[in-house]
């Protein structure tokens, strides 16, 4: 017990900064039946995750914005090589 009539504090220090991990890159997953294209409701091909979330596009909607979501995207999964597999 402190009998000397001051405050007992404790000492201040700063936080140590700790390293925040790097963002780790996102998986593939397969594509199915239920995926859609987000512009018109097709089948999606295309997956494309971007910082704000994720975006799925047909073969056709995902090429014709490719070169833009190219700039922005974090990882683009591209399976429109099953719209001429054979099988």
């Amino acid at each position: 017990m402190n009998t000397t009539g001051t405050p007992v504090t404790a000492p201040v220090t700063a936080p140590i900064p700790t390293p925040t991990p790097a963002a780790s890159p996102p998986d593939a997953r397969e594509l199915t039946t239920a995926d859609r294209c987000d512009a018109c409701g097709a089948q999606a091909f295309i997956r494309v995750v971007l910082a704000s979330g994720e975006l799925l596009f047909c073969g056709h909607h995902g090429r014709r914005n490719m070169t833009s979501l190219e700039k922005q995207a974090l990882f683009i999964q591209d399976e429109t090589s099953r719209l001429t597999a054979d099988g």
